[in-house]
């Protein structure tokens, strides 16, 4: 009774396979394998949770900023070469970087910045500026002679033909006739 009871909600899109199998599972001399599985019980021991209380860390976001920070770079392979130090006490910073640049000098800014006086730098450069040398090369001057171009151009022939249009009048096609067709959902017994 309860294979017939399933069978009937299934949706009408498979109701001929599942007719086929209410009918197999339904028929005389059916009878489903004995199953039986034995369990073992199960001992599972979990510790109590153990609580654990951070206290939160004071942040002062309205407090002046102190920080002190350095860096530098030396790469042989690349003869990148710079470094940077700063360092800030509240609205006051302070510090200086160097660079070497292409030419073989070393730039170094040394700046300051406060509420007061605003951004002040003072730039100094040391080292002599060294250029590869570029060897002199004599070209022999080259003679290049170009022919004339031949350029001719025939006149574009356009020709335009006044389109023919005609209208015929279509006889009537008659009535029209809605076809006999159930609007609703997917077909599934609502017809409107």
């Amino acid at each position: 009774m309860y294979i017939y009871s399933y069978c009937v909600f299934i949706l009408p899109q498979v109701t001929v396979f599942a007719a086929l199998i209410c009918a197999t599972l339904a028929a005389p001399g059916y009878a489903p394998a004995a199953l039986s599985v034995a369990h073992a019980p199960l001992a599972v021991a979990h510790a109590a949770p153990v609580a654990v209380a951070h206290a939160a860390p004071a942040v002062d976001y309205f407090a002046p900023a102190h920080y002190q920070y350095n860096y530098g770079v030396h790469d042989a392979h690349t003869g990148d070469v710079k470094e940077q130090s700063e360092q800030r006490e509240g609205d006051s910073v302070q510090g200086h970087y160097s660079l070497v640049q292409p030419d073989g000098t070393t730039r170094t800014v040394h700046y300051t910045a406060d509420p007061h006086n605003g951004f002040n730098a003072h730039v100094e450069y040391s080292g002599h500026a060294a250029h590869p040398a570029t060897p002199l090369v004599a070209h022999a001057p080259v003679a290049v002679a170009h022919a004339a171009p031949v350029v001719a151009h025939a006149a574009p022939l356009v020709a335009h033909a006044a389109p023919a249009l005609s209208y015929a009048r279509a006889a009537p096609l008659g009535r029209y006739a809605a076809p006999a067709l159930g609007y609703g959902y997917g077909g599934y017994g609502y017809h409107g």
